[in-house]
């Protein structure tokens, strides 16, 4: 009886594993939210997600994007080359990273309006270290099949974050205790991974000058263009913190990024699966018809069915919620969360769409999109800014701004699925 529920393809085993890891991991940090709440104050938080969103805008490239061509070579001498060549280039970043924020750092603490996060600034090369090496790995082990050491590396993250966490949350350590999880669970993850890399004595021999440069020239392409869509695309997801940072403190970031976690679970825990099966279906759908309006409209109607109950209850019932769950002390968060839930709605029925781009081939659209989205964050800070706006004049324009901008891409992919824009711009 059992047997009929084990997968019987490869694929279907390696996707299994995959997801099983990912979801304990994303399972974790929410299960241990409310205690951290109580732990560490909104100010911790707000020094937390700064250094995260800043080491996130530079990890994103810091192995130039060569990453993504660890999967393609047909010989391992080349693969394991590639992985050299981001490694090096990682080095190199990070020790500009590390000079820059040494000569610079006066600057870079009023610039962004935070002496909390002064100290961390010169971690920032050390995570961002961590994370090109957990990008190399990882495609490095996905070529090499090895999805269970990526599944276990991706809980061993997870595991060691919340156990750090907590434990120096209850010796009242701060946003000391949340960068310091962060960047162990990196050093023991990544050291998961680089076994499959580090036993194979007689590839590492391998690694050569002359074969680094070759992979360095037949791959250039992915420097240069995947590494500025990239990075236009995490500036425009990390920016929000920063300008919030920069605008008001530490504890109104502190108080967005608990939004943003509880706000986008529906999304991540809902909307990431029908996104899924909605880019397989509109697939499907062009092929035989040069159209994907029917899935469009089935899907949409989907994410409409679901996600309106749930962002509607939440509307009424939210400011309560986080501060039952939270802590009194997080109220205030519900308040921005009250909000910022109209935006979150058309957020979850907008993204899983957001794979027609791929389906209909308009690939560099994405790069015009990611540039729309941070010209829309800088024209929020600089009306915020010009009108002296407080915490929540700001969340009600960043909220009205980006469902509008929303909503004009939901029409937009609508005109796509209806076939009306000619296959061309591919990237």
């Amino acid at each position: 009886m059992i047997n009929k529920f084990k997968p019987k393809s490869e694929f279907s085993k390696n996707v299994l594993t995959l997801m099983t890891g990912t979801t304990v991991a994303q399972a974790i940090p929410i299960a241990i939210s409310p205690i951290l709440t109580r732990l560490y104050s909104p100010e911790d938080f707000g020094v937390y997600a700064l250094f995260i969103s800043l080491a996130t805008i530079f990890g994103s490239v810091a192995n130039a994007r060569y990453e993504l061509a660890i999967m393609l070579p047909k010989q391992e001498e080349s693969a394991i080359n590639i992985v050299a060549l981001g490694l090096l280039i990682n080095i190199a970043l990070s020790l500009v990273l590390s000079i820059l924020i040494w000569l610079f750092h006066g600057p870079l603490v009023r610039l962004l309006n935070n002496k909390e996060i002064s100290v961390w600034l010169y971690f920032i090369p050390v995570v961002v270290f961590f994370m090109g090496i957990w990008n190399l790995l990882t495609y490095y082990n996905n070529r090499k099949k090895e999805y269970k050491d990526i599944a276990k590396a991706t809980v061993i993250k997870a595991v060691i974050t919340a156990v750090v966490q907590l434990l120096l949350g209850f010796l009242k350590q701060g946003s000391v205790g949340l960068i310091s999880g962060q960047m162990l669970s990196q050093l023991f993850a990544n050291r998961q991974l680089a076994q499959n890399i580090y036993r194979d004595k007689r590839l590492l021999a391998k690694v050569s000058k002359l074969k680094i440069i070759a992979v360095a020239k037949r791959y250039r392409d992915f420097p240069k263009f995947s590494m500025p869509s990239v990075f236009i695309y995490t500036l425009s997801q990390n920016a929000t913190n920063i300008i919030i940072a920069h605008l008001y403190s530490s504890a109104t970031l502190g108080f967005f990024t608990l939004v943003q976690r509880v706000l986008g679970m529906p999304s991540s825990l809902i909307g990431g699966s029908i996104g899924q099966v909605f880019f397989q279906e509109a697939t499907q759908e062009k092929q035989r018809s040069g159209k994907a309006i029917k899935s469009f409209r089935v899907t949409l109607k989907r994410l409409t069915l679901i996600g309106f109950p749930i962002f509607l209850l939440l509307f009424f019932t939210v400011e309560d919620i986080f501060a039952i769950v939270f802590g009194q002390k997080w109220r205030v968060a519900g308040s921005y969360a009250q909000i910022l839930i109209p935006l979150f709605f058309i957020r979850f029925i907008n993204t899983p769409v957001s794979s027609m781009n791929i389906v209909y081939e308009r690939n560099r659209d994405g790069l015009y999109i990611y540039l729309l989205q941070l010209i829309t964050l800088l024209l929020v800070a600089a009306i915020a800014f010009l009108f002296s706006l407080d915490a929540k004049g700001f969340f009600i324009l960043f909220a009205i701004l980006f469902s509008l901008l929303y909503l004009a891409l939901l029409y937009y992919y609508y005109q796509l699925a209806l076939g009306r824009y000619e296959e061309g711009h591919k990237s």
